[in-house]
């Protein structure tokens, strides 16, 4: 494993990290104004309300891609079973494959950023969803398919040995990824600020998860190796 992928990834990671910390800091603080519903205050307001109104609100737009967001939870349960099933067959949970481990740590993470803004909300949505005002930043569903798809490219390309597969996955990863992030944000269910935010996040912390299986790898590398194993 080249050192300079690793790198690569854990600076990447790192940045975009960062670059969530300090738009996460302009939509607290800058041109904040009570320009929600029912008065709530929305940072970059000026920026944000433009943006709505010229998209509007779609809601047959909503529920595909609310419906949609199934697929990235489907993607995550098969990946558990696929863990479990190696768990059983070695009986050894530390014998589970280690990019299948941090996968799973990874998708827990992923679980716990979504409960962490749910708790902390910054913005609340445009509009009210069957009655309710709920939190909007950063967008839920877009956190979730921009964590899980590349991810799933990401094990396809190592796992799998046939080129076509690995194509036809890549095609489809970057397609229905697109269309989920524009229909959310041409929805009119989330302020612009909100998507932008999880593109950030999704992206960065999927860049520090595969520093890690990289890292993993070549430490497995190296002691195999220090063995003489071929």
């Amino acid at each position: 494993m080249k050192n300079n992928k690793i790198i690569r990834s854990l600076v990447w990671g790192i940045c975009l990290m960062l670059a969530f910390a300090l738009w996460t800091a302009m939509v607290i603080f800058v041109d904040v104004q009570p320009a929600g519903q029912n008065g709530t205050n929305i940072g970059m307001a000026g920026f944000n309300v433009w943006f709505h109104e010229l998209t509007g609100v779609n809601m047959l737009l909503y529920t595909v891609t609310d419906w949609l967001g199934l697929v990235p939870v489907f993607i995550c349960l098969c990946y558990g079973a696929f863990g479990v099933c190696q768990w059983i067959q070695r009986k050894n949970p530390f014998r589970v494959d280690p990019d299948i481990i941090l996968l799973g740590v990874y998708f827990v993470l992923v679980i716990a950023e979504y409960l962490i803004f749910e708790m902390i909300p910054i913005n609340y949505r445009p509009v009210l969803i069957e009655g309710v005002l709920e939190a909007s930043y950063p967008s839920s569903t877009t956190l979730l398919v921009l964590s899980v798809m590349p991810a799933f490219q990401f094990q396809t390309a190592r796992r799998a040995d046939n080129k076509v597969l690995r194509t036809v996955t890549n095609i489809f990863v970057i397609s229905f990824s697109l269309f989920m992030v524009i229909g959310r944000l041409i929805s009119g269910v989330h302020w612009f600020t909100d998507i932008f935010g999880s593109v950030l996040i999704s992206f960065g912390i999927f860049f520090i998860y595969r520093f890690f299986v990289f890292l993993t790898d070549k430490n497995i590398s190296t002691g195999s190796d220090k063995l003489g194993i071929q």
